[in-house]
């Protein structure tokens, strides 16, 4: 009797062996590993990629006290509560001074705003207009206006009010802002823009940056002045200090804004003062003002500010002319720029700034904007520099005449132009004696006007959060799957499937074996 078998390959020959129970269950589990491994991968790696199209637009009119500018923000339409995508596009300077300086004729705030509102529409496209929030905030100028003239302030913004309705933009309305929420929203745009909320990781989605510490921020406008910055250790029972939440963050933040401050009022004290000490003189000399140059003001432009009122005398004629003729003396001007403060009111204790107002000792990086930046800019400095370098820098410019100052500056404009030796001294005494910055701390400060092509400003923050771009409890945008368990998943199913195919390999090895096997008995069977 003969027996007689078909010789077969391994993947033929397995087959009866691969059809066991123990190796369609290690198919299977092999089948499900891959498919697991390539779903949390796609879903891990593609899902932030997935970007509807379209863009959102946000304006803010930040009206300061000396002038109104306006701000075109745009961010992805997906993104409308999510973070780190909005961005500026386009800043317009509206002609003339602050809307504050309307107080008595509120009907004509509306004809500067039209050569920047035209550009306005030609930057945002015409299907997103009716869909585009206009917001305006007003700051310290207005809020001076409103304490001195409560209707008048009323009257401007509601001549803004009736100006914005007829314009084809979802306008939110105008308000005045108060100097708290001024510093608060000052310091998100400045940390906002710098990146110290957020970063994008391995994985392109937004986190919260390990190890990052946020910046200061320290704000001069033109009738106040305002400090923000994390605080450690801070006093108990203090308005100045408040709780900032953001991305499921909570930051400590002391934040204090100095109505009369600005440079504008703090000239004007300045000049109050001058007065005083001559109280019969209508011929005055200014050493912050440069040599061979002499202008003319009336009484009522020096004391018709509530920021002097307590220097005025107790009778004088608003139409009085008094002249003024500068003498370019850099070490009297920095003297009697002390002056404007009131650092005895601190009485020497710590943890005080000046005219007797709590602040907790400064610390970290800051960024000095507005103001601080302009004069800086003018002293031909930018950026962080040492306090000796400042210094020297202030005392060369207060020593040139008024006729080589057009050479020096590369914008002329008299008015900024014959201050900015005064407001050298002023910033040195407001950072040195009243936030109580020092020679080792001073290059900390960054004298910055922009970050990449977004000014840094309070009005980003204000629409970020009046837009709801940061809710005030807002959880970190998180991966779909956290990247440790992620991890953990990847290795697992990797394991399992490698185990598998290990498995496999070894059935077919034996199947292999037991054809030979039974390879060698037929063949002697044959022989016999």
């Amino acid at each position: 009797m003969f027996t007689v078998m078909t010789r077969q390959p391994c993947e033929q020959a397995g087959f009866k062996a691969l059809s066991r129970t123990p190796a369609i269950i290690t198919l299977v589990v092999l089948f499900v590993s891959v498919v697991v491994l390539v779903t949390i991968t796609l879903i891990q790696v593609h899902h932030p990629e997935i970007l509807p199209p379209g863009l959102k637009y946000g304006i803010v009119l930040d009206a300061g006290s000396s002038r109104t500018t306006v701000y075109v923000y745009q961010w992805p339409a997906e993104k409308e509560n999510n973070t780190g995508v909005v961005s500026q596009t386009f800043k317009c300077s509206v002609k003339g001074s602050g809307i504050s300086s309307y107080g008595n004729n509120s009907q004509d705030v509306p004809k500067a705003f039209e050569d920047c509102m035209l550009k306005v529409k030609e930057q945002i496209p015409l299907p997103l207009h009716r869909s585009t929030r206009i917001y305006l905030g007003a700051t310290a100028g207005m809020r001076l206006l409103r304490l001195q003239n409560e209707t008048a302030a009323n009257e401007v913004l509601a001549s803004i009010q009736s100006y914005f309705k007829s314009q084809p933009f979802d306008f939110r309305g105008a308000q005045i802002i108060s100097g708290q929420e001024e510093g608060v929203y000052g310091w998100i745009t400045a940390n906002y823009i710098k990146g110290n909320f957020l970063e994008k990781n391995l994985w392109h989605m937004w986190v919260h940056p390990h190890g990052v510490e946020t910046t200061g921020a320290l704000d001069l406008g033109g009738a106040s002045t305002q400090i923000s910055f994390v605080a450690e250790e801070v006093g108990l029972n203090t308005s100045d200090v408040v709780q900032v939440s953001l991305y499921g963050y909570t930051y400590t933040l002391y934040t204090h804004s100095f109505q009369c401050y600005g440079r504008n009022e703090a000239e004007k004290k300045f000049l109050a003062m001058l007065l005083q000490n001559s109280p019969n003189e209508t011929n005055l000399t200014n050493p912050c003002y440069p040599m061979n140059y002499s202008t003319t003001f009336t009484m009522g432009q020096v004391f018709g500010s509530l920021c002097t009122e307590k220097q005025r005398p107790e009778s004088y004629n608003t139409n009085d002319i008094i002249y003024f003729k500068g003498t370019g003396d850099p070490s009297l001007c920095r003297e009697k720029v002390a002056s404007i403060f009131d650092f005895k009111a601190c009485h020497g204790q710590e943890g005080c700034s000046f005219d007797g107002i709590y602040q907790p000792k400064v610390q970290g990086p800051f960024v000095a904007f507005a103001g601080f930046y302009y004069t800086a800019n003018a002293l031909n400095l930018s950026g962080s520099f040492s306090l000796t370098a400042f210094n020297s820098s202030t005392w060369d410019f207060c020593k040139q005449t008024w006729n080589e100052l057009p050479f020096l500056l590369p914008k002329f404009d008299e008015v900024y132009a014959r201050s900015y030796c005064f407001s050298a001294h002023y910033i040195y005494h407001l950072l040195i004696n009243g936030y109580k910055f020092t020679e080792e701390t001073w290059p900390q400060i960054h004298f910055e006007k922009e970050v990449g092509n977004s000014s840094i400003a309070w009005s980003l923050g204000y629409m970020l959060n009046l837009t709801n771009q940061i809710p005030a409890e807002s959880p970190l945008i998180r991966l779909p799957i956290q990247q440790s368990i992620f991890v953990s998943i990847l290795a697992f199913f990797t394991a399992t499937a490698l185990l598998c195919l290990a498995f496999l390999l070894y059935l077919c090895s034996m199947s292999r074996t037991k054809k030979r096997s039974e390879h060698a008995f037929d063949h002697a069977v044959d022989s016999e």
